[in-house]
């Protein structure tokens, strides 16, 4: 079944933001796990770039663009429909995709707000000047979201936790790739 997908080469700055889950209804639409508890970026794009499931892909076999031509909130997912595809046998082709947007298509953001994927890697320096280590990972605890510092310098690769809040975060400069923060070396440790 041809399924009307652009092949095409994903842009350097895209982000794997979500997955297709399956089909939604008889007209196309496809249900969306989004990887965000506030998928901004895959509400506002009008282009996703798709990749075959990891495993068991049986709809398509290279990197994809679709056209979204509608997209909104249902319960805790999203759904979509695309322009080229408009039955159930076509959205079911796509079950398992990887979806990608650039990150130069993500909305801006208000002051003080930020996305993970600009955080990871910036390095962390406490206000005496150390640096602890770059951010690994993030953590979503409910009420707030914690940074997972990677230092190959302290014992045995030992992660440092620091919450992502005010009282310990000072600044962040993107543009200088790191973060500043109320945070003793020996804290964790």
């Amino acid at each position: 079944m041809n399924l009307g997908l652009e092949n095409t080469e994903f842009p350097e700055d895209a982000f794997e933001v979500g997955r297709i889950l399956d089909a939604w209804g008889v007209q196309g639409w496809v249900k969306i796990l989004p990887f965000s508890s506030d998928p901004k970026a895959l509400l506002s794009a009008r282009r996703w770039y798709l990749a075959p499931a990891t495993r068991g892909a049986k709809g398509f076999e290279n990197n994809s663009l679709v056209r979204i031509k509608e997209v909104k909130v249902h319960a805790d997912t999203l759904v979509a429909r695309f322009n080229d595809i408009t039955d159930r046998n076509g959205a079911e082709m796509l079950k398992g995709a990887r979806i990608f947007i650039p990150r130069s298509s993500f909305p801006s953001t208000q002051e003080d707000e930020y996305y993970w994927v600009d955080l990871m890697g910036l390095k962390v320096i406490n206000l005496e000047g150390q640096e602890l280590g770059t951010v690994d990972d993030l953590i979503s605890t409910g009420p707030q979201t914690v940074l997972v510092i990677k230092n190959e310098t302290t014992p045995k690769n030992q992660e440092i936790l620091i919450p992502f809040v005010s009282a310990y975060i000072t600044n962040v400069e993107l543009a200088n790739k790191r973060i500043l923060v109320d945070w003793p070396l020996d804290y964790n440790l």
